[in-house]
């Protein structure tokens, strides 16, 4: 199967893409396809591929071949892993535009609220555990609890299951790899996206590609949006960002890419509703209460350097270097049931809507450098190749806090856990909403300073081998060791510790036939006591467990993966198909103990496993209808902890299934039409990688998300070879959903409602 790829590529894309003035382009490929070899006949199909999807041809791309990361050799069909690879096209077709609401669609991922009480950028989970620090752009780590765009991105690669080999630290469930838009010499292209909408939704990108000389090239990227928050008038969204890439390939054998990033997002957040313990469901039908002063801001600069250098027809050195910093800060109001105290002078002892305040800023610099020396050689009867890699990273995080105090007078008085206290409640006595609610605290905001002050240096060695065993037997081995030193300066301790990690993969892949293989695959990982930088010495948040002397002494948590899985290009390759049966085990789990806010910690006390089943298709299934599916059945499970209440749980924050249909049919070379569905099943809210919250007396879980689905549809009308219309339906049942539960209940996010928006491409 893999030999056959490289000879049938130019073939597949004039079939695929049998629309438009671009199909010249890929038949002339074609033939000049034929007269060269198999490689050359790669690099000019990819070159045909994205001259066609950029210009926005009727027929659009749902499935690539080859992962972005360059040191995936493999095609995505031979690689023995499950990886979903989202299409720039399909992302567009979608509607969907923050990484994290493309993420939260798709099967075997779910979505987290900011722990702590943090409202800090986009948190995924990924087969049931953390990846909000698993996040790649480009195949190196984007850190820090950020908004993230798509503007600039080309596709979203969902990598499941331990990819320490590749990662580094963490990555138990798997990881995010964001490929973004990058100049080329070969074509000079414009594009303009130009969207209004319900709920105020303005969108402006534009992406422009212009030879320079024969040997370099420039490309933009630029963004300007705006919206209100669908279904919550007044929560806002805004975003601007620019991203320049230059490319120069001063000779054939060496090029050099830069990129400079920038994103600046302005949001007023809104944390949901609250899940109402008696009625045993979240609060419906809730009105807005995010205060005027309320806001969430996140601002992304980053500096990224590749070098590419063909040292000779079988050796091949390639770096990237990034230099980045984020800078996220938050003030934002949460919501939830509570009783007037006895003492409250307005209506003592009635029930009540009470408002809360939660605040926090995080600074991140950091910067990271990726070597890669790639040998394609024979070594003991085999052709190999190999990849040698050093990674250095080097992280600094600060968290910091906001002063929030009050200019207006309290409304009612609320017993807590900390006793009677003023507050202020958006119910008056009688049980009716009280008068300009986004007004009813005045805050007055200060920023403070940092409470823990986090820095993680690591140097990174890996080793990758790629060879055929058989002819229908291939081999993939990986080993990695990253070196760390830590340090966390808290309020109250400095936390210092250094260590080794070591982590492998193995796989193997044997072709069935010429279309499908089987594969085995055996992964681990390990995530380090403390690894989530925005918690400080929060234990049951992800943050370290236990004193500086305990902390230093903890095995970091182990994980491993065991998947069997086959993979199938169908319908003369233009579709492919696969499915996996897997089994995640983790153990040396750092836990909290006492009561739910306790950040006293155990050290490596729980285990945990996650199994399941996931299938995946994508591509053409007919040169005028594609599809993106995935679906996953799976099974959480507390296997050990330090309390025995926790065993036989379910982990918190995981739905057992969940599945994504994407769906495009193209009726004529004037009009295609189509549409997405999502199902989440139903989740328990807990504090995360550990049992949800569990009430034995009532015999089920404490905190419940319930299961949903959503419903978004499209349409393209294409004018002319220059002009496309779409118009894009989101959450057309108009559905009232939650996408995640805070571990307390006290906040539950509420996805959007019913939206329209209508789109101008314009291309020259």
């Amino acid at each position: 199967m893999k030999n056959k790829n490289l000879s049938m590529g130019a073939s597949t894309i004039a079939a695929a893409l049998a629309f438009g003035h671009s199909v010249g382009y890929a038949q002339e490929n074609e033939v000049e396809c034929k007269e060269n070899t198999a490689a050359e006949c790669v690099e000019q199909s990819e070159e045909a591929i994205e001259l066609i999807r950029i210009h926005g041809v009727q027929q659009s791309i749902y499935r690539y071949s080859k992962s972005g990361d360059p040191r995936r050799l493999a095609d995505l069909v031979d690689t023995p892993q499950t990886i979903s690879v989202l299409t720039q096209d399909q992302i567009q077709e979608s509607g969907k535009t923050d990484l994290k609401d493309i993420l939260a669609a798709q099967a075997g991922v779910t979505l987290g609220t900011g722990e702590n009480g943090n409202a800090f950028g986009d948190r995924y989970i990924i087969r049931g555990h953390e990846a909000r620090s698993d996040v790649f752009v480009d195949g190196l780590r984007d850190p820090g609890m950020t908004t993230r765009e798509s503007f600039a991105t080309e596709r979203v690669e969902i990598t499941k299951g331990p990819s320490a080999t590749f990662a580094g630290r963490g990555s138990s469930g798997g990881a995010v790899n964001s490929i973004t838009k990058k100049a080329s010499t070969s074509y000079n292209f414009g594009r303009v996206d130009a969207a209004i909408g319900t709920d105020e939704h303005t969108r402006l990108t534009l992406d422009l590609n212009k030879t320079l000389t024969d040997s370099s090239a420039i490309r933009l990227n630029g963004l300007v949006a705006s919206e209100d928050k669908p279904g919550r008038e007044g929560i806002e969204r805004d975003r601007d960002g620019v991203q320049v890439s230059y490319v120069n390939q001063p000779t054939d054998r060496l090029s050099f890419t830069g990129d400079i990033y920038y994103l600046n997002a302005e949001d007023k957040p809104d944390l949901g509703s609250y899940f109402d313990r008696d009625a045993g469901y979240p609060l419906e039908d809730i009105p807005v209460y995010a205060q005027d002063e309320d806001f969430m801001n996140s601002e992304v600069t980053t500096f990224t350097l590749r070098t590419e250098y063909d040292i000779s027809d079988n050796l091949r050195f390639y770096n990237a270097t990034r230099v980045g910093k984020t800078e996220n800060e938050y003030v934002t109001t949460g919501m939830s049931g509570s009783t007037r105290d006895d003492s409250d002078p307005f209506a003592p002892g009635v029930d009540t809507l009470r408002l809360s305040n939660h605040q926090g800023w995080q600074d991140v610099d950091y910067v990271t450098t990726q070597f890669n020396l790639f040998w394609d050689t024979a070594f003991a009867g085999f052709d190999h190749r190999f990849v040698f890699g050093f990674e250095y990273t080097d992280e600094s995080v600060d968290n910091g806090v906001f002063s929030v105090d009050y200019a207006n007078e309290s409304n009612c008085r609320i017993s807590g856990r900390r006793g009677v206290s003023d507050s202020y409640c958006i119910i008056d006595g009688e049980g009716n909403l009280v008068d300009d609610i986004q007004s009813l605290m005045g805050k007055v905001i200060t920023r403070g300073d940092a409470d823990a002050l986090y820095d993680i240096e690591t140097y990174s060695l890996y080793a990758m081998d790629t060879f055929e065993l058989t002819e229908t037997l291939d081999v993939f081995f990986g080993l990695r060791v990253d070196s760390y030193d830590y340090s966390n300066q808290t309020s109250t301790e400095l936390y210092e510790f250094s260590d080794e990690l070591y982590n492998g993969h193995l796989g193997l892949v044997y072709e069935v036939s010429e279309n499908g293989n089987i594969y085995a695959s055996y992964a681990t990982a390990t995530n380090i006591n403390g690894g989530e930088s925005d918690l400080g010495a929060n234990c049951g948040y992800g943050g370290l467990c236990g004193t500086p002397e305990q902390a230093a002494q903890a095995d970091p948590e182990q994980v491993e993966n065991i998947e069997l899985g086959t993979k199938w290009l169908l319908f003369n390759e233009k579709l492919s198909a696969n499915a996996a049966i897997f089994r995640i085990t983790k153990s040396d789990v750092h836990e909290s103990v006492g009561d739910a806010y306790s950040t006293l910690g155990t050290l490596n006390t729980g285990e945990n496993r996650v199994e399941g089943i996931e299938f995946g298709v994508s591509g053409d299934v007919t040169d005028k209808f594609s599809v993106q599916a995935s679906a996953a059945i799976m099974d959480s499970e507390v296997l050990d902890s330090y309390s025995d209440d926790n065993i036989g749980l379910a982990l918190s924050n995981f739905a057992d299934k969940s599945f994504y249909l994407q769906m495009r049919y193209q009726v004529n070379e004037k009009f295609a039409f189509g549409g997405d569905y999502s199902y989440q099943s139903e989740m328990y809210g807990g504090q995360p990688d550990t049992a949800a919250s569990y009430d034995a007396d009532a015999g089920q879980y404490s905190i419940r998300v319930p299961d949903y689905q959503v419903v978004n549809l499209f349409a393209n009308y294409y004018h002319s070879e220059s002009l496309t219309f779409r118009v894009n339906i989101g959450n057309a049942l108009d559905e009232e959903y939650w996408t995640a539960a805070y571990r307390s209940g006290a906040f539950m996010y509420i996805g959007d409602g019913r939206n329209i928006t209508g789109t101008v491409n314009y291309q020259f």
